[in-house]
């Protein structure tokens, strides 16, 4: 039997929100805080911008309650049931700091309700959810994670990210090329200070995206991420860290960023690394072939019948049992990416 229990906290005069999930059995438990992704994504890893309620975070903590692990989701400020009221208070102070001072939140919130083991919490965070977790982890905090798991952590900057998302999108229009052209002279121009000013002969749909980096709201958020990687964190990191990348994630590439990440944390015996084959980006189950995956992106994510991925999972949960209470532990790898196709 799983429990269900909602909390709240005042976190700069905005009430806080979240979901603690747990198994009905006697704790303290093992916990994991999950991190939800970028924009309005919220505790459940459902978003405003692509249809469907069967979000991978309620799943997950579902999931988890059933492995006999306690969890805790929340709602970021700019996120959930009560964002327009309150977008306004946070104009302007949009940070990584804010996103860090949330999720210090939510896991005092979770010790709070006495079911967890402060001593055996996981930080699991997804897309720019592993940012966040990986500057808690790299902080000092009262109650330190036990090791952190990053799924679909990018390897390269925001920038790169979004020119590769719109690069392949592009490639299936005639013109792709010399839109293309257009979207760098805009990075370009935010690269440097200015603003992105894109041409208007880009597809709407693409002006929306690039201009979304530099609305009031977002800022400074925008321009901290743009430069940003896993990579910048992730070598200071000393507790045990699993790293997930999923084969049909058409966000995060398991090469472009996975050879990165391995790189970057080449010897260091803490960092576990996994790939998936059939997990798209928020690991839900995905088993068609990759071209179909790209040629329908968002597909997959929300939809009622969408599954997590089994393997995912499984490696999740066999990952967490091995987690020491103390700041140390071994790690291996997994699955290295097979050869290029």
């Amino acid at each position: 039997m799983t429990i269900s229990l909602e909390v709240s906290w005042d976190l700069d005069g905005i009430t806080m929100e979240g979901t603690v999930t747990r198994p009905d059995a006697a704790g303290p438990l093992p916990g994991v805080v999950l991190v939800a992704g970028s924009g309005p994504t919220d505790r459940n890893w459902c978003s405003p911008l692509l249809p469907g309620t069967n979000g991978a975070g309620q799943q997950f903590a579902e999931a988890l309650a059933a492995a006999g692990i306690a969890s805790m989701r929340y709602d970021k400020r700019a996120s959930g049931p009560h964002v327009m009221e309150n977008v306004p208070k946070l104009m302007g102070k949009l940070s990584m700091g804010s996103h860090l001072d949330e999720l210090a939140g939510a896991v005092h919130a979770f010790v709070d309700t006495g079911c967890v083991d402060p001593a055996r919490i996981i930080g699991l965070g997804n897309s720019e959810g592993t940012l966040h977790v990986l500057h808690y982890a790299a902080s000092e905090q009262p109650i330190p994670f036990a090791g952190i798991i990053l799924a679909a952590p990018p390897g390269r900057p925001t920038r790169d990210l979004l020119l590769m998302q719109l690069g392949t999108q592009a490639a299936q229009l005639p013109n792709g090329d010399e839109l293309m052209d257009k979207v760098r002279q805009a990075c370009a121009r935010f690269d440097a200070g200015g603003a992105m000013d894109p041409d208007p002969v880009l597809p709407e749909q693409v002006r929306m995206v690039l201009q979304s980096f530099e609305t009031p709201v977002n800022l400074p958020l925008a321009r901290e991420l743009w430069g940003e990687s896993a990579c910048d964190t992730l070598p200071r990191i000393t507790i045990p860290v699993l790293v997930l990348i999923g084969g049909k994630d058409i966000q995060v590439d398991r090469y472009a960023d996975g050879d990165v990440l391995q790189a970057c944390t080449a010897g260091m015996d803490n960092v576990t690394f996994a790939f998936p084959p059939d997990a798209n980006h928020v690991f839900k189950q995905d088993t068609r072939p990759l071209d179909q995956v790209v040629a329908a992106p968002g597909s997959g994510y929300n939809e009622s019948d969408s599954p997590l991925d089994p393997e995912s999972l499984s490696t999740i949960v066999r990952w967490i049992a091995g987690v020491p209470t103390t700041a140390s532990g071994p790690g291996a790898v997994i699955a290295a990416p097979g050869p290029k196709s």
